[in-house]
């Protein structure tokens, strides 16, 4: 839906199809879409509206709008709030982040989400347990098919 909107608006602005890189279609994808259809095309159109025409050959994530990355565009508001912590507390709340982002980009799948970030399956779930991200219900089925 992404590609063929902005097609469409690229189209009524008169230029061509515009190229998303990888890390806008993340941004794009981990988005949770509280609108859905409807807010991605008027995102998507203002996103075309408002890039001058040099710039649309190409869209990085920096260009889509603030609301869509947590309003964290060019100094980032939360690394300021990671300077008040320890090293490690702040590298856990970024891999959680990090990790929660990949997989709602991957739409859940743990597979694809660690073959994605190079890690092991198994080593994600393991990563996930300590960082405190396993859904208590997906642990207590875990535990029941161990036993």
């Amino acid at each position: 839906m992404v590609y063929h909107f902005f097609a469409r608006f690229a189209a009524d602005q008169g230029v061509s199809p515009p190229e998303v890189t990888s890390e806008a279609m993340a941004a794009l994808q981990s988005y949770e879409w509280p609108g859905n259809v409807r807010q991605l095309r008027n995102l998507v159109e203002r996103t075309i509206i408002l890039t001058p025409r040099e710039k649309l050959e190409r869209i990085e994530a920096e260009m889509l709008p603030g609301e869509l990355l947590g309003g964290r565009i060019n100094g980032d508001s939360s690394i300021s709030a990671l300077m008040g912590v320890p090293l490690r507390e702040a590298r856990e709340n970024f891999e959680r982040e990090y990790l929660r982002v990949q997989i709602r980009r991957f739409s859940g799948n743990i597979s694809r989400t660690a073959a994605f970030i190079g890690m092991e399956r198994s080593a994600l779930h393991r990563k996930l347990k300590l960082l405190g991200m396993v859904d208590r219900r997906e642990d207590e089925c875990e535990d029941e098919v161990a036993e």
